[in-house]
């Protein structure tokens, strides 16, 4: 076991692996989701400013959960975790589960922005609190420096909502949403492999493997699906938890 430990500290092997597992499965994963989803008619209707003019399945950020989650589960026993990433993964999980089940209840039955914005909250409250994965400090940004502990976990939320609904905003495109996120987890994930933080370089190597796997379908002319609000919500929550690991990662002058 502790070849395999070894093994997978080098940072080649820990991102070929975390790239190669949810694309494999994506491959596989994605016809059985289209197919339950047409069966069902769980279908997204084409309205004025749809871009799309035909009954189109979504629910794709289903897919992307499950071979994200995989991946970082698997990669997280074969890494030989301490115990603080291994509550990083822990709460990372809780917070995600948290948000597919409430992008599935909006994708099909839609819900209250306030009930939308309080689960949000408590997403984010999972990782900011069990973890302290949050922004301590502004660096002299506007005059600040270190900021009190309240003020840096209210800030932190700020930052994990804006960046869930932005990033909701613009799946309206094929292809857009989940290039531009593959853009930003592949700059977060080089930063994270020259720092040796391998759990986070197993993080957004994993979310760039399901990406992709999605983007095949969702490109495809015959076998498409949306991201949906589970998606969404799931890809920009992992975006704003790099970002602010990133930045909660800066040494405080």
């Amino acid at each position: 076991m502790a070849y395999v430990y070894s093994l997978f500290s080098n940072p080649y092997v820990l991102v070929l692996i975390s790239m190669l597992i949810p694309i494999v499965l994506s491959l596989r994963m994605y016809p059985v989701i289209i197919y339950l989803v047409k069966s069902k008619n769980l279908m997204d209707e084409p309205i004025e400013r749809s871009m799309h003019t035909a009954k189109t399945p979504t629910l794709g950020g289903v897919g992307m959960f499950i071979t994200f989650t995989l991946t970082l589960i698997t990669a997280g026993m074969l890494l030989g975790l301490s115990q603080a990433d291994l509550i990083k993964l822990l709460s990372l999980l809780a917070a995600t589960i948290t948000l597919m089940f409430l992008g599935i209840k909006d994708d099909l039955l839609g819900l209250a922005p306030k009930k939308k914005f309080m689960i949000q909250v408590l997403a984010a409250m999972l990782v900011i609190v069990l973890t302290d994965v949050r922004i301590a400090s502004c660096y002299g940004l506007l005059g600040l420096e270190e900021l009190p502990y309240w003020a840096s976990v209210g800030f932190s939320i700020f930052v994990f909502l804006a960046v869930i609904n932005a990033y909701n905003l613009i799946d309206g495109i094929d292809g857009l949403a989940g290039t531009i996120a593959i853009i930003v987890s592949t700059t977060f994930g080089a930063f994270y492999w020259l720092n040796g933080r391998y759990f986070m370089v197993a993080v957004s190597f994993a979310l760039i493997g399901a990406l992709i796997g999605f983007l095949r379908f969702n490109l495809s002319t015959r076998l498409k699906i949306f991201m949906g609000d589970c998606g969404s919500m799931f890809v920009g929550f992992l975006l704003a938890y790099q970002a602010i690991s990133f930045w909660s990662s800066m040494p405080l002058w």
